[in-house]
């Protein structure tokens, strides 16, 4: 049953060691930076995250990694300009990483959520990704065996709620949200406005209630955390 907590750190609060995290967003699009904070500030370690990147900068999933609470980051892109804290963690050899290819990472979260067992994909075949893993040849061309990617949380953003959960997004923030609410037991969003029961047009619920566990009201915070050195 969805509950409406009254503050980020009530919204991700039982979240335990050890757990499988999603974490929405594409870069700064979309990431759940205030529930990310309450994770922080709750003290839940060897977390292992699933996200498209490393981390941005010094907030959100950055100041995660930079405290050494995650243990094993499963992403498609770990390298950028600004993920300073994965890259020194990662060559200290204090984070593990599983690199997956985007179109693969975004289809093993939608199977989790589809009850998908596993699908043949052409993407990696013939490359070190596919070490270790069923390869088959299909039709005359090379495909690698993947399986679903579940997590225990997906912590999420989105731009409104009802007050039952369905969820709409704001435009490339909706990114992985949607199908990282399908693949996790529990789902907490946070979002910027609540809306009554019909003040969503059904035609545009991108997330229905079935999927999502907790919401939480989030207004635009313009205080930063300061920069975390590790």
């Amino acid at each position: 049953m969805i509950s409406f907590s009254a503050t980020p750190a009530e919204a991700v609060a039982g979240i335990p060691d050890s757990s499988t995290v999603m974490l929405g967003g594409f870069g700064h699009a979309g990431q759940p930076v205030e529930l990310i904070e309450a994770l922080i500030d709750g003290g839940a370690s060897d977390l292992t995250v699933i996200n498209n990147n490393a981390g941005n900068g010094d907030r959100g999933l950055a100041a995660l990694i930079a405290r050494g609470r995650v243990r094993r980051i499963i992403c498609s892109f770990p390298r950028q300009a600004d993920s300073w804290h994965f890259d020194r963690r990662y060559r200290a050899g204090e984070i593990e990483l599983e690199l997956v290819p985007q179109g693969n990472l975004a289809e093993r979260i939608r199977a989790a959520g589809a009850g998908i067992g596993a699908f043949f994909t052409p993407t990696g075949f013939g490359t070190p990704l596919a070490e270790g893993k069923e390869t088959r040849v299909i039709g005359g061309r090379g495909y690698v065996l993947e399986h679903p990617l579940p997590a225990d949380y997906a912590l999420i953003s989105a731009q409104t709620s009802d007050t039952t959960g369905n969820l709409t997004y704001r435009k490339t923030a909706r990114n992985f949200g949607p199908i990282m609410a399908a693949a996790a037991r529990v789902t907490v969003v946070q979002v910027r406005s609540i809306v009554p029961v019909g003040g969503i047009d059904p035609e545009h619920v991108v997330t229905p209630s079935v999927y999502v566990d907790r919401v939480v009201l989030v207004a635009p915070q313009p205080v930063h955390r300061k920069p975390v050195q590790s």
